[in-house]
């Protein structure tokens, strides 16, 4: 007689790490029980959990969290890479953040992930010529988050935004895979125009808090844009640019400036002529 053939779950590391943090975390803290239940242990999946937490995060009197929740589970369903960003994006967090300690974190708390998510739900909509949809994605986002992200902008994999606070992306903008940004960073236009009028970020790129990149300008992979700054012409690969205008005063300093995360433009530098 033919044995039944039992269906087998997949192993999924990153899934399986989320979820023992979780049981840690109730254990440790079991006022946080229902939020990180709800969040969290009620899912099977990482993509499960996430559709909770967009959902749960960006519905009000307008749209309901099961509308919402339906539409991000569309999402995910149609569109598998959208999951594997969302991955690069945890571990990206994990590994460049000193503040995150588990990758728990990101989910339940930090706005600059949540954020991101959403917007690229936003972004599989407005490249389904769901645009109103993909509009109300990118207002809630500005309201609860504080970050806006035009959802037609292109944006990859392995992004960290840390903090978060006052983030604008404009429609054209490109930003590369591994990119780190602090907070109030600008990827804007620098005026009225209504074609292509957004910069492009490289990969590896490393963008300081205030900083403000501004027009169809290039920026160099693997390149670092100081604090405070105001970018408005093209950056050169694995350079470091600095001041108001921008002016490149030295290399990038390292490989992947995103990963490493080292802001301090060293004492001296000058800009290039």
């Amino acid at each position: 007689m033919a044995k039944t053939q039992q269906a087998v779950t997949p192993v999924d590391p990153v899934w399986d790490r989320i979820t023992r943090e979780a049981e840690e975390a109730v254990a440790t803290q079991p006022l946080m029980g229902g939020l990180i239940h709800a969040c969290i242990l009620h899912h099977k999946t990482l993509e499960k959990a996430l559709s909770y937490r967009i959902a749960a995060k960006l519905c009000s009197n307008e749209m309901s969290m099961m509308v919402l929740r339906e539409i991000v589970d569309d999402a995910y369903a149609e569109s598998p890479g959208l999951l594997e960003a969302a991955r690069a994006d945890l571990m990206a967090i994990n590994e460049r953040d000193p503040a995150s300690h588990r990758l728990l974190q990101p989910i339940l708390y930090f706005k600059g992930f949540q954020a991101v998510q959403a917007y690229r739900v936003s972004h599989w909509l407005w490249d389904q010529g769901q645009k109103d949809l993909a509009y109300f994605f990118q207002m809630r986002t500005s309201e609860i988050f504080g970050i806006d992200i035009h959802p037609g902008a292109r944006i990859g994999k392995g992004i960290m935004i840390d903090h978060a606070h006052s983030i604008v992306i404009g429609e054209t903008a490109v930003v590369g895979d591994n990119v780190s940004m602090l907070h109030s960073v600008t990827l804007g236009g620098t005026g009225k125009e209504e074609q292509d009028r957004h910069p492009k970020i490289g990969d590896g790129v490393l963008i300081g808090a205030g900083a403000k990149v501004l027009g169809n300008i290039k920026v160099g992979h693997c390149s670092r844009i100081a604090a405070g700054s105001v970018v408005l012409e093209e950056v050169p690969p694995c350079t470091t640019v600095a001041g108001v205008p921008a002016r490149i005063v030295g290399e990038a300093g390292c490989d992947q400036p995103s990963v490493n995360m080292d802001q301090v433009v060293p004492a001296g530098s000058s800009a290039a002529e």
